[in-house]
């Protein structure tokens, strides 16, 4: 379903309503029955936020389908449920974002039973056309008044912040204050990830174990310590490059090459204007995922993600071209030992700096190979892409509640209950990624790929629909293709076959996913 403006029909995902009320101007308060029917509203379309006039199309209340279309300016809703002792914790929900793990977020906010709607902003064709949640397609995230404003309109009650730029912005400081739950760090909070150099300094503060490495803005003194150290060795733009600020140079040249790349070419703009010259550690990564209100953390699920763009771990960095979950590298004792010497000490920082963090820490660990011990690489803000498409798929508690305790800081007593087995997922990319690509191409038979094996899901990182309503591709990492199983065998089997069912000519994908859990494989990348 393509994205419409609000004089459309609209399908909004509240669901499970006992009764439902309407706050509504130019017209008086009023129930539905003055419109002459009661209302239950369907998850499906995408919305423009500039057009309050509403035609909405209703279904199945009290077991029978009723149709409604009177034009009117809606702005809030309030739900009175039968069971009045979960009434207070039922909640709308606004995901911001638009990829592949704002999709993920937003199927898995679906499954909640106290979440009553689902909206995202800006959302994509994919999370519209799957009926996981309304898009809002013209609500500017970067306007935090704008944010504002459609929450109080919509009665949101917990916005969940998917990418990292709005949090580093400060949308989720606007939020609070305006008295809004979000899910996310404030801006000062989410340096974390916007300032590798402010990530090291906690670690040297705090003692949290981490890869050796200096800080410079003057090109030669970064090459006379690259010298020093010799290779290989890595170079970091300090800020936020979409995924791509890091370069892993396995010869001096290429090192140079990084730094006169960042600080004098400026090819990442100011979030190369300083950069972090790293040790090269040796061992396997991990990615490792904790929910934070600001004095509490609980662990979620371990998952594992592959970021170069060639099967075998070869060719360039990438936002990343697949993942699983759990991650058989982080055992029970490593992943307590990761809590007690990483995540709880910088939690304890953070307070301790100010700065207090609300949301998901991901941390990407590298197991370091001559002594088995986690090392932290580097902290994300928000949930992982594409891990967050394999965690959601095994998630099994009420995704809405555990967020909401977040932001109240209640997680103390919390526990997350995950599905047994494994979930696995493949990107699709555009080709040339993640260089140049064409956009435009057109995709097919994603239906037919969700129905090839049980518990399988394609989630949209980067698609749009064209004039004659076929999906194309409007961005490097397009699609990300899941799939749960008993074992990861199983899961890789029914992720793979599912790819192989869409059509896509202007599309490839790594073929060796999984690889470390199941290293007798050895496969090759392929074209669609």
């Amino acid at each position: 379903m393509a994205c419409m403006s609000l004089n459309s029909i609209v399908t909004c995902g509240l669901r499970n309503f006992q009764s439902l009320h309407v706050s509504s101007k130019p017209f008086p308060p009023s129930n539905c029955s003055t419109f002459g029917t009661s209302l239950s509203l369907t998850a499906g379309a995408s919305v423009s936020a500039k057009d309050r006039h509403v035609l909405w199309e209703l279904r199945h209340f009290g077991g029978a389908a009723a149709s409604f279309s009177t034009p009117f300016r809606f702005h809030s809703v309030s739900v009175k449920s039968e069971q009045s002792d979960i009434a207070s914790d039922r909640v709308v929900v606004l995901v911001i974002g638009s990829g592949g793990r704002e999709h993920a977020l937003c199927y898995a906010l679906k499954r909640s039973p106290s979440c009553d709607a689902v909206f995202c902003a800006p959302g994509n064709a994919g999370i519209s056309n799957s009926g996981d949640a309304t898009c809002i397609s013209d609500l500017d995230i970067s306007d935090s008044s704008a944010v504002i404003s459609f929450c109080r309109n919509w009665g949101v009650g917990l916005v969940v912040v998917g990418p990292e730029a709005p949090l580093v912005a400060g949308l989720s400081n606007d939020l609070v204050k305006a008295g809004i739950p979000s899910f996310g760090p404030s801006s000062e909070a989410a340096a974390l990830e916007g300032s590798k150099n402010f990530m090291k300094n906690l670690c040297d503060n705090y003692g949290i174990p981490t890869a050796k490495y200096q800080t410079f803005t003057d090109p030669t003194a970064a090459k006379q310590y690259i010298q020093e150290q010799g290779a290989p060795i890595v170079i970091k733009a300090d800020g936020l490059a979409a995924g791509k600020g890091v370069i892993v140079a396995m010869t001096l040249d290429e090192a140079y090459q990084a730094v006169d790349s960042m600080l004098l070419e400026r090819v990442f703009g100011s979030a190369g204007s300083r950069v972090i010259v790293e040790e090269y550690l040796e061992g396997e990564e991990a990615s490792f995922f904790a929910l934070v209100d600001g004095q509490n953390a609980i662990p979620l699920e371990s998952a594992q993600d592959y970021k170069r763009v060639g099967d075998g771990d070869t060719g360039p960095n990438t936002g990343g071209m697949g993942a699983y979950s759990p991650a058989p590298i982080l055992t029970e004792e490593l992943q307590s030992l990761v809590m007690k010497s990483i995540i709880i000490p910088t939690v304890k920082g953070m307070a301790a700096e100010g700065c207090r963090f609300v949301g998901v820490l991901y941390a990407g660990l590298m197991i370091e190979k001559k002594s088995g011990l986690p090392k932290l690489i580097e902290y994300n803000v928000r949930f992982g892409d594409p891990e967050c498409q394999v965690l959601m798929m095994r998630l099994e508690s009420d995704l809405a509640q555990v967020l909401l305790a977040a932001c109240k800081g209640e997680l103390s007593g919390v526990s997350v209950n995950w599905s047994p087995g494994s979930a696995l997922v493949v990107v699709m990319a555009s080709k040339g990624y993640p260089g140049s690509y064409e956009k435009g191409t057109v995709i097919s038979n994603l239906e037919e790929a969700e129905l090839v094996a049980p518990s399988v899901k394609v989630f949209h990182a980067g698609t749009e629909l064209d004039s004659d309503g076929n999906f194309i591709s409007v961005g490097g990492r397009v699609l990300g293709v899941t799939a749960k199983g008993n074992n990861l065998q199983e899961a890789k089997d029914r992720a793979y076959r599912a790819v192989e069912e869409i059509n896509w000519p202007g599309g490839f994908y790594r073929r060796d996913i999984g690889w470390r859990a199941l290293p007798q494989e050895t496969q090759f990348a392929t074209n669609l």
